[in-house]
């Protein structure tokens, strides 16, 4: 066993074990059915839904069905809270309309995305290892309950509070961020299936004020999201505050923004235009100007 296989197999019941916290935090206050914690069976199902799904890819050694799977994930566990949440409060649905919106949307364009390319280079040095596959898909079921955590808490939790100022503002962030990674991601679409672009990076719509414009969507959306819940919280379920800071940290510090510049650098780093680009073009936040 390689020194990478024997920290994936250190990762898994650490992950495990943060998700159990996350959980156990979460449901204090929550809804309960037959004397378990609503938010505490979605967290724990977020897990064996991964798990369900890594045997077989594993078997036939696909990454195919991996983004499928945590969209997919957001789908079935949002649902399952809203049907055993109790009362359908107009907060608890807006909620779970806006979490399945940006789910089936984000799904639906990266499983067609990775049939077009046929494979996904991210895995293509851990696919083949047990321990490191399954750490990826075990971590993919933490990524997905802490980013859902806002959302998925304030579903759950027993405190009503009717439509107001937080969920109107919290509505507005979330429509200004999901339209401004709808159309970053079709932009570049757009830009990449042209043969006259092949071989170039994009530098126009929206990339031309940001080089990571979707991802600045992404965490535009999931801070609205947090809005919309905040006034639910109580205790323990403050927690779900960490939704928007886990969405942007994972962005700008690990697996988001880090490894798309490293790839850039690596292909066109050196060419004036492209210094030029990353020169004047903010990485995250776009330019107005």
């Amino acid at each position: 066993m390689t020194k990478a296989e024997r920290q994936s197999l250190a990762t898994v019941p650490l992950v495990v074990l943060l998700g159990a916290g996350l959980a156990a935090a979460g449901s204090q206050g929550g809804a309960t059915v037959s004397g378990l914690a609503v938010f505490a069976v979605a967290v724990a199902a977020a897990f064996v839904i991964q798990w369900i799904v890594f045997v077989p890819s594993y078997l036939a050694r696909t990454e195919r069905f991996f983004d499928l799977t945590g969209s997919a994930t957001y789908i079935v566990v949002t649902l399952g809270i809203l049907a055993f949440s109790g009362s359908w409060d107009a907060r608890r649905v807006l909620l779970a309309v806006l979490v399945l919106v940006w789910a089936v949307r984000l799904g639906s364009f990266l499983f067609r995305r990775v049939s077009r390319s046929g494979a996904d280079d991210r895995f293509d040095e851990i696919k083949g290892s047990f321990p490191r596959f399954f750490a990826v898909w075990t971590i993919q079921g933490l990524w997905v309950s802490v980013t859902a955590a806002a959302a998925w808490i304030a579903m759950s939790a027993s405190r009503q509070v009717g439509i107001d100022a937080f969920a109107l503002l919290g509505l507005v962030l979330w429509a200004a961020g999901f339209a401004i990674e709808v159309v970053a991601d079709r932009q570049k679409s757009r830009f990449r299936a042209d043969p006259a672009h092949r071989g170039s990076f994009i530098s126009t719509g929206l990339w031309s004020r940001s080089r990571h414009p979707n991802y600045f969507g992404e965490i535009l959306l999931w801070t609205g999201v947090a809005v919309i819940a905040l006034p639910v919280f109580q205790g323990w379920q403050w927690v779900g505050m960490l939704s928007p800071v886990f969405v942007a940290a994972l962005i700008t510090r690990v697996s988001g923004i880090p490894l798309l510049e490293k790839k850039a650098d690596a292909k066109w780093g050196g060419q004036p235009d492209y210094e030029e680009y990353k020169r004047t073009t903010p990485a995250l936040v776009p330019r107005l100007r």
